[in-house]
């Protein structure tokens, strides 16, 4: 096994569609996230895209000037300091895509939030986005002012004070605003000075039962192979706490339906992946992979995605119902229509984790929704809530388990 480093953090990219996110990552990492086929040929993100990073500094070259994301800096040519490594999730921005950005969220301790200088702000998905973030708790967040080399000066100027009006009065007022032209690589070390400055390490505990969020699953047998050459299948996705090894027995919930019942299942640990690299034990932070010994039809097409993985008989319950503190947003995100009460029947998007399902509202007095999908929840987590408006779904607010 190749020891190496382990992300420490894991850092979202959020935005409104073709602002740059996929094409900022590039910029950071040097890997373009868009590799599915539909992605490509729309030219837009569909699923979550993933690329890690190592941040330097160069001890020679004054801030911001010294970031770098190679050991040797740019600037002067001389040996950089080794800072942290970073996972960036490059969510998708298109508003029909939501669903996927809030799975997403689930595994980001802060977030690029990219702002075009060439459109007006906020457009649509800027604003959901912001809630979306600022709903499920993600407070370190760091304003990306992408194209400016597309746009006058003046351009640029007006767009920094649209961006300004737009944050004030949130829990991004105070956040810096970087303007960047990924498409050149522009400003990238200004960028990398601000997550390392706005985007802290958190806490995390090793001794804790390992949990992770799967937001992604895969079969990664290629046609046509021999019956011994077949691998199981891999759930990709965050741990959150505590620490995973390679022959680890594991147990993901809800699980599979067996017979229109959902059960849990168990599984052991072949390899671990972090960095396109392989380790025998992974602590938390950063997003891995974890090949087991799964048929790897189950794991095949993202159908494991929304499971949480842990030690047997450690993971919260597995919930078909939820009773919820519910907490609605004013108004609808970018128009003037006053939010409705949530009413009896009315079915709602419910996002827990990286976990996303349907919910019948049985009693709005209690707060009772009845899942399509059940999930894997402790009480006290927070889950957001969706309404459908129109030919989509709008993010109207959030809820907090109570039971």
């Amino acid at each position: 096994m190749v020891l190496m480093r382990q992300s420490e953090v894991n850092i979202g990219l959020v935005g409104h569609v073709d602002h740059g996110k996929t094409t900022l990552t590039k910029a950071l990492t040097g890997k373009w996230t868009d590799t599915h086929s539909e992605e490509i040929r729309r030219g837009i993100s569909i699923r979550l895209g993933y690329a890690d990073i190592d941040v330097y500094k160069c001890g020679k070259c004054p801030e911001p000037d010294g970031y770098t994301n190679a050991p040797k800096c740019a600037k002067c040519g001389g040996e950089a300091v080794f800072q942290r490594r970073i996972s960036f999730v490059d969510a998708p921005g298109h508003e029909t895509l939501m669903a996927t950005m809030l799975s997403g969220a689930a595994i980001m301790d802060g977030a690029l939030l990219v702002i075009a200088a060439n459109e007006k702000c906020p457009q649509a998905q800027t604003a959901e986005h912001l809630t979306a973030l600022d709903s499920l708790g993600i407070k370190n967040i760091v304003i990306a002012q992408n194209k400016v080399d597309i746009v006058s000066k003046e351009r640029a100027k007006e767009s920094f004070k649209e961006i300004k009006a737009f944050i004030k009065g949130t829990s991004l007022e105070n956040a810096p605003i970087i303007p960047i032209a990924a498409h050149y690589g522009s400003n990238v070390d200004v960028l990398l000075a601000g997550m390392e400055e706005f985007m802290p390490t958190p806490k995390r505990d090793k001794t804790l039962p390992p949990r992770m969020y799967v937001a992604r699953s895969f079969d990664i047998n290629k046609p046509g192979i021999g019956v011994d050459e077949i691998v199981g299948g891999v759930v990709g996705g965050s741990l959150m706490q505590g620490e995973i090894r390679v022959g680890d027995e594991v147990e993901l919930k809800p699980g599979i339906k067996k017979k229109n019942v959902y059960k849990p299942i168990t599984t052991r640990v072949v390899s671990i992946t972090t960095g396109e690299k392989q380790v025998d034990t992974v602590g938390p932070g950063g997003l891995i992979a974890l090949r087991t010994e799964l048929d790897p039809g189950l794991t095949k097409s993202d159908n494991l995605s929304g499971n949480m993985v842990g030690k047997p008989g450690t993971l919260p319950p597995v919930r078909d119902s939820l009773f919820l503190d519910v907490t609605l947003l004013p108004k609808l995100i970018g128009s003037d229509e006053v939010i409705k009460p949530i009413l009896k029947g009315e079915p709602l998007m419910i996002s827990a984790g990286s976990a996303v399902t349907v919910g019948v509202v049985q009693n709005q007095g209690k707060g009772e929704v009845v899942l399509k999908l059940p999930i894997c929840a402790d009480k006290g987590s927070k889950v957001a809530l969706s309404r459908r408006v129109g030919a989509r779904w709008h993010l109207i607010g959030y809820g907090i388990i109570r039971d």
